[in-house]
């Protein structure tokens, strides 16, 4: 016995799908009114025109029939042959035409299309720009940007397809249907009622298609690492050396082969329903044809008549059939590009207040962190607990401590990356909360860790750091000198000009310490008031980065800087050492004073020392 109430949930279920992709249609085609509009309306007024063309070549056909029909014996007349050349004659111009326009169409979906990939992907860097770093710091980022980058520009060029096919079958059918009408109303039922079937196949393909490709897509992102593993030369020489290929190729093969059986699956289950819906359709079309011909043997129809059934009946079935699968498959691109309008449709959590305050362009007293507590969104695990901290204007203090201390959390909060869960960070005692972000960030230049290996010219790399700048010679050079890159780009090929990564034409590669100090430069070349960097002597020789420090303390005079460091050989010359261990400040104080506590920082001192001095020997 059914369960009504399992009836009226999925009923409303249903609906509600229904109008969610009833929606999804109307956005997308703002969309396209909106990056295509000329090309969109030229593009409806060739589709009416297609449209109409098959039914008039039909209704041609009927007339050309019957005047060869009257034709025949009556001789070579100038009537005769008249009556049989004007139709031909139209039914070549109907034809001529179908081919101009159908020509003239595929320039206009190619327009719309560029336009559309261009427009999509506009707004997909768009909103990458204003989510927060917690949404690329997820595994539901990889997923949405998997399906949103793969599927939002194929499935848009899809949509425009399926739409104008929609539009034209549509035409076209309802000049055939009007052709149809005639010879019996039950015949445009007929119609619809044998293209049923195959419409069902292919809602029920799109539907578990997509919750096929919903579901393995971090599969699928496993096989693209992969592959970029087997094949980038990121990967290259480590793979050899630990003969990691088979590995990997192995791997790679594994999940190919199960998302291909997946895929066949499908389509062999789609294939066998398919056939069954076509047997049905060429039933009713065999039983119309039969009906069509008792009628014309008993003189109810001429041969004019029975070519244009034939012709109307049969491309109306494969119109319906079109028309039917043409919704189908609009109802899967909905499917898909739901995922784009989800993405495009996040909202960042850091938002701004009504009226922000302004941020100074010079501290006056400085960043204070009051018993701040975090934790990354989804983890139970505190990375800071009640943590306070002070960072004086105009003063350079270093932050030093074990990997997992806290630091690069702490970072994260001072470029308000994220807001603590309790606490608060001010600046000239302003909580963070309350200020403009976008002006904070302009306060601030930085050095990440994990820096950016820019492509293009050297001098690009640097100006990126201060793109509303004006750009000089004399800024450039300096922010090179104080990057410690000077002397690199004097050896490089064309100086400034050099292009940096080799898959470009004429590039060059750099060392791990090379494109640090690229990076460095890019950071001194913003005149920002506060100054971050994290690790900016990792890859530098002790030779080299005693020259960088000198640089570096010349340039941060006046200005508030934050260096985040294991070495401290870099952070014994900063005003003010902060040592962090498991997300809390143990110890404070300038290099005598710490050493003087005989404590955490002191053990590190020593060990770092004599492992210093046990290398020197």
């Amino acid at each position: 016995m059914d369960n009504p109430i399992r009836g009226r949930r999925t009923a409303r279920v249903q609906r509600r799908a229904a109008g969610t992709a009833f929606r999804n249609l109307m956005r997308a085609l703002r969309m396209i009114w909106t990056a295509t509009r000329t090309w969109t309306l030229v593009w409806g007024v060739l589709l009416l025109l297609q449209g109409l063309l098959p039914a008039a070549n039909v209704y041609l056909t009927k007339v050309l029939v019957d005047a060869l029909t009257a034709a025949v014996g009556a001789g070579i007349a100038w009537e005769s042959v008249r009556t049989v050349l004007l139709p031909a004659v139209l039914m070549g111009g109907v034809l001529l035409l179908t081919q101009i326009i159908q020509e003239v169409l595929g320039w206009v979906r190619t327009g719309q299309a560029e336009y559309m990939q261009d427009y999509i992907k506009e707004r997909i860097h768009a909103q990458a720009a204003v989510v927060d770093l917690e949404f690329f710091e997820t595994p539901e980022y990889f997923d949405q940007m998997e399906r949103a980058n793969q599927e939002a520009n194929p499935r848009i060029r899809s949509l425009l397809e399926n739409v104008g096919s929609l539009f034209r079958n549509t035409t076209t059918l309802l000049a055939i249907a009007a052709l149809l009408i005639p010879y019996g109303i039950w015949v445009p039922l007929a119609l619809l009622l044998s293209t049923l079937p195959a419409f069902a196949v292919v809602v029920w393909y799109n539907r578990h298609h997509h919750t096929w490709w919903k579901d393995t897509t971090e599969k699928r992102r496993w096989v693209g690492y992969f592959d970029a593993v087997l094949t980038l030369p990121y990967y290259a020489a480590e793979v050899r050396i630990f003969t990691l290929n088979a590995v990997f190729q192995q791997a790679y093969g594994s999940l190919r082969e199960e998302l291909r059986d997946g895929r066949l699956r499908l389509m062999r289950k789609r294939s066998l329903a398919a056939l069954v819906a076509g047997s049905l359709a060429l039933l009713v079309s065999g039983g119309a044809m039969a009906w069509m011909m008792w009628g014309a043997l008993q003189g109810r129809a001429t041969l004019g008549d029975i070519a244009l059934f034939y012709q109307a009946f049969n491309q109306g079935q494969g119109l319906m059939r079109t028309l039917l699968g043409n919704i189908g498959q609009l109802y899967g691109d909905l499917l898909f590009l739901e995922h784009l309008f989800h993405f495009l449709d996040l909202r960042p959590k850091l938002q701004q207040t009504e009226n922000p305050v302004s941020v100074p362009e010079d501290l006056r007293v400085g960043i204070e962190i009051e018993d701040v507590s975090f934790r990354y969104p989804g983890s139970d695990q505190l990375a800071l607990k009640d943590f306070s901290l002070s960072i004086p204007a105009g003063k350079t203090i270093a932050i030093v401590g074990p990997n997992g201390a806290g630091k690069s959390t702490l970072i994260k909060l001072l470029c308000r990356f994220y807001d603590p869960v309790a606490g608060r960070v001010t600046l000239d005692g302003v909580d963070y909360r309350d200020l403009d972000r976008d002006e904070l960030w302009r306060r601030l230049t930085i050095l990440f860790q994990i820096h950016v290996n820019y492509a293009g010219p050297v001098r690009g790399s640097i100006e990126i750091g201060d793109i509303e700048a004006d750009h000089t010679p004399e800024r450039l050079a300096e922010a090179a000198r104080l990057g410690m890159a000077d002397e690199l780009i004097e050896k490089m090929p064309h100086g400034f000009d050099t292009i940096l990564h080799k898959q470009f034409t004429g590039g060059i590669d750099l060392s791990g310490g090379e494109w640090q100090r690229l990076a460095l430069a890019r950071a001194f070349y913003r005149p920002a008031p506060i100054v971050i960097l994290d690790e900016p002597t990792s890859y530098m020789d002790s030779w080299t980065e005693t020259r960088w420090l000198d640089r570096f303390f010349e340039c941060v005079r006046d200005r508030t800087a934050i260096i985040v460091t294991h070495r401290f050989s870099t952070a014994i010359r900063a005003d003010l050492i902060y040592v962090m261990n498991e997300g809390k400040v143990v110890e404070s104080g300038s290099h005598e004073e710490l050493l003087a506590l005989n404590g955490f920082y002191a053990s590190s001192w020593r060990a770092q020392m004599q492992a210093s001095d046990d290398t020197l020997m």
